[in-house]
């Protein structure tokens, strides 16, 4: 999966960097009953679009991507805008080797999970659980099962409820690409520990 995300920025813009904040995560902190900034951590930041944008709404952001040109990237436009982010080269389901200790108030992720092979899935998960604020929250986009020609890519809500102990899911809207794509958002219990 690596080379595979490598060869997309070596060759040029990704298909999923589209520079764009999603609507979703702008509303999620500007929007009515906003979250109150605190600290975020970002799955698969790629560039750093989302990072910045997070950065400029007062949050204190720590970004995560597995490929070095991405973060290389994403550093340059985070010190371009003057944003206070720090952006890491790693791996999602290894969080204990990356250093972001946490707690975090809200993990957001573009399609990061969704592409992660089912057997790291559940590091993942740990990885995000032990990290958490209680009440924390992540908004995680992805794409629906068989939306790509393989037989393990994509994310349902029942997967993120049996992966997720402790979490709930708030949240399923689908997405509107042309193929099966959904936000999900889900919520640590205030009494998790």
């Amino acid at each position: 999966m690596r080379r595979v995300l490598e060869d997309f920025y070596r060759d040029g813009k990704p298909p999923w960097d589209s520079g764009i904040t999603p609507p979703e995560l702008v509303a999620l902190t500007e929007g009515p009953g906003a979250l109150l900034p605190g600290q975020v951590l970002e799955l698969g930041c790629g560039t750093g679009t989302n990072a910045v944008y997070l950065g400029r709404h007062g949050w204190r952001v720590t970004a995560v991507d597995l490929v070095d040109r991405a973060v290389r990237q994403a550093r340059e436009k985070a010190d371009a805008a003057g944003a206070d982010v720090t952006v890491l080269c790693g791996d999602a389901t290894r969080l204990d080797e990356v250093g972001v200790p946490g707690p975090y108030d809200l993990f957001f992720d573009l399609s990061c999970y969704c592409g992660i092979p089912p057997h790291r899935r559940d590091a993942y998960a740990a990885g995000l659980t032990k990290r958490a604020a209680p009440g924390a929250r992540l908004l995680m986009f992805g794409y629906g099962p068989r939306a790509f020609d393989d037989s393990w890519s994509g994310v349902t809500a029942d997967e993120l409820r049996a992966r997720f102990a402790g979490w709930q899911l708030d949240e399923v809207t689908p997405g509107t690409n042309p193929v099966p794509t959904f936000w999900f958002t889900l919520r640590r219990g205030a009494d998790s520990a």
